[in-house]
């Protein structure tokens, strides 16, 4: 009996330990790369796809997010979790089955040697019977339960929506992608043509004198690596188009089946944000912050273990049987209580609460990294971006300066007023501007699905309620 009452004293300070857990931190007033005179709607990142003005793209996301292998995933994983929370709650409604039996006996067993007394012959038996167990919830264990299926239901909603999310992220990169090669490519076969010209150019004038051969070997060779360039984007270009059919759920389909225009077109503006609406809109913060409300779900419940359990057994039955002699027919009720109190089981239930106490904190530790992580990753791709921009633009300028210059470049050489190697340098030189624009077109519009996806969008902003009471 003191070792009893030792534990008890032990437990009950528990009970109301961990009562108060760790905020998710405060989050600075507003980014310090976001551009403030932007003038996007906010909402307009639940679909920011749009934003693009690319009916291509508008269609291959759409596409994916009804019919991708990714997108049916995660909407199976969805019915799941809300099969898994209706289970949940049915644990606490009454518990009880049917149960009936039914047999036949032969016996020749005469009773106490007397032909009068005798049994023998065929029984006949059956019976039905309803037994129920109904635990009594004094202690609002059911609404505890209630409260973390619901934790655990949400948390699945937004690991969807963050995969769905993803996917169209996933998607629209891949477009992109796909275009940049396609450009890259078309340069690659214009550089071979180019260099090929040349080439036969340099054939020409070294046959007549006018400059040495090596001048035409020397074009030769860098013609080789131009038309080595072109296959391996030609290959690039082939294996960036099946990513993509297969993300969009057409993987089996051939890669002429999808056609792209070549044009990359512009990077929309990114709404402006405050970073406290990562709280409310990024599906990871939000399933963290669910998973937390499930984990303290969970340290109520092995709380709650320690208080005793009431119990009410209800049943009714009904038996029948039938002999040569004689039949009878019996039906019953019955009504009773139970009560348990742990006893011998409290150290270990002391123990768990001990456990499910730590996992709580590091579910709200978790959180908090969550958070700061999202903050942190929307920042530097807002940072990034920003830069991005500017880049795009210097590289544009320096692309038409480049290609100024290499058309001058080349009028010349036809003229013989400069040499080979001042026509070639022009071109290198444009070559290479134009090369760094494209590749950085690519990535800037890139990166402004990074940082739609990190800003929340891709999925609403006001989605079903996973934690209703329906």
């Amino acid at each position: 009996m003191k070792r009893l009452v030792l534990m008890m004293a032990v437990a009950l300070p528990l009970l109301g330990g961990c009562a108060t857990l760790p905020a998710a931190g405060a989050l600075p007033a507003g980014y310090e790369s976001a551009d403030a005179s932007s003038a996007v709607d906010p909402a307009a990142i639940d679909a920011w796809w749009m934003l693009y003005r690319d009916a291509e793209l508008e269609g291959l996301v759409t596409q994916a997010l009804t019919s991708a292998p990714d997108a049916q995933l995660a909407q199976s994983r969805l019915v799941e979790a809300r099969a898994l929370r209706t289970a949940a709650l049915f644990s606490f409604n009454p518990q009880g089955n049917l149960r009936g039996q039914t047999g036949k006996t032969e016996t020749d067993q005469l009773s106490g040697g007397s032909p009068l007394l005798s049994t023998a012959g065929e029984t006949k038996t059956a019976g039905a019977g309803f037994d129920v167990s109904w635990e009594l919830d004094l202690f609002g264990r059911s609404l505890v339960a209630r409260g973390k299926a619901n934790a655990d239901l949400s948390a699945a909603r937004f690991e969807v929506e963050g995969a769905r999310a993803s996917l169209a992220a996933n998607v629209a990169q891949q477009v992109f992608q796909v275009r940049g090669l396609d450009i890259q490519l078309a340069d690659a076969d214009e550089t071979v043509r180019i260099q090929d010209a040349l080439y036969k150019m340099a054939v020409t004038k070294a046959e007549r004198g006018l400059v040495s051969s090596s001048d035409a070997e020397r074009i030769n060779a860098d013609l080789s690596q131009a038309k080595a360039e072109q296959a391996r984007l030609r290959a690039e270009l082939q294996a960036a188009k099946r990513s993509l059919l297969v993300l969009v759920g057409r993987g089996s389909e051939p890669t002429s089946s999808l056609v792209l225009t070549s044009a990359l077109g512009t990077v929309p503006e990114v709404p402006v944000t405050v970073p406290s609406s990562l709280l409310q809109r990024r599906p990871d913060v939000r399933e963290s912050e669910a998973r937390l409300r499930s984990a303290m779900g969970l340290r109520t419940l092995s709380r709650m273990a320690l208080f005793p359990t009431f119990t009410l057994l209800p049943g009714a039955g009904w038996s029948d049987a039938q002999t040569p002699r004689y039949g009878s027919t019996t039906s019953f009720w019955s009504l009773s209580a139970g009560m348990s109190m742990p006893i011998l089981d409290l150290p270990r239930l002391v123990q768990q609460m001990k456990v499910q106490n730590a996992r709580t904190k590091q579910a709200a530790i978790g959180y908090q990294k969550t958070v700061q992580t999202a903050f942190g990753e929307t920042e530097n791709t807002l940072a990034r971006l920003a830069a991005d921009r500017v880049r795009v633009r210097l590289l544009a300028a320096g692309e038409a300066s480049g290609r100024t210059a290499y058309l001058a470049a080349e009028e010349k050489y036809a003229a013989g007023l400069i040499d080979l190697a001042s026509a070639m340098d022009a071109e290198r030189a444009w070559r290479g501007s134009r090369s760094a624009m494209t590749a950085a077109q690519v990535t800037a519009l890139q990166r402004s699905v990074q940082a739609f996806k990190a800003l929340g969008g891709g999925w609403p902003s006001t989605p079903e309620t996973a934690g209703s009471s329906r």
